[in-house]
């Protein structure tokens, strides 16, 4: 059994304040604790192509699959729940792995209403570029119009409430992006369908990308 805290600073997280501006949400440098990375980094799957991708779907080693079972344990849900307030008793969990980005992706939109909150992971060095910056918005109607952007340098947790208002998006950029997303989701049929979609997807992509 994976022990989360080898892998996660819950403390840390159970002692950061939910800003409420634009939305309800934590941001936490570090949250990936500094000694894994590497190992996490080692373990990466190899997607090399655009697009979300189910963790099931992909080949990866240790030291990622023992990251993704302290995600997805009782300790990290325990820690969101109280902090905003919300009930994750047998909610499922979807696990969805980003590699690169498209010049196309990054577009304002909200989380769907299937999911009840959105955990963003990101396991990228330095980050240089202006673009790839998720920007937490007040509206849809620009990114210009934002309150605080997360660069999405390696170890650093966004995590918010999936809510109509929380608007959210970054400027392009095409490149190598690894990000994880871990989401509590509202149900069984959900997560099913959404598994289904993702599979669906991935595949066109593959597809698409070998021709």
């Amino acid at each position: 059994m994976t022990d989360a805290n080898a892998y996660l600073d819950l403390e840390t997280l159970r002692t950061t304040p939910v800003d409420a501006d634009p939305f309800d949400h934590i941001i936490l440098p570090g949250f990936i604790r500094k000694e894994v990375l590497q190992k996490v980094h080692n373990a990466y799957p190899k997607v090399g192509k655009p697009g979300s991708y189910p963790m099931e779907s992909l080949e990866f080693g240790q030291a990622f699959a023992e990251m993704a079972a302290a995600l997805r344990g009782p300790e990290l849900a325990a820690v969101l729940a109280e902090k905003f307030d919300m009930d994750l008793s047998g909610r499922p969990t979807m696990l969805t792995v980003r590699d690169m980005c498209r010049l196309k992706d990054g577009q304002i939109h909200t989380d769907s209403n299937g999911k009840l909150i959105t955990v963003l992971l990101y396991m990228n060095p330095q980050w240089e570029e202006t673009g790839g910056r998720l920007r937490l918005l007040r509206s849809n109607q620009g990114l210009d119009d934002y309150v605080t952007e997360v660069p999405p340098q390696e170890g650093t947790l966004l995590a918010f409430k999936c809510t109509p208002d929380a608007w959210h998006g970054h400027k392009p950029f095409e490149g190598q992006r690894r990000t994880l997303q871990l989401n509590y989701v509202v149900d069984q049929s959900y997560l099913t369908r959404e598994n289904r979609r993702h599979r669906v997807s991935a595949f066109f992509k593959k597809l698409r990308f070998a021709s």
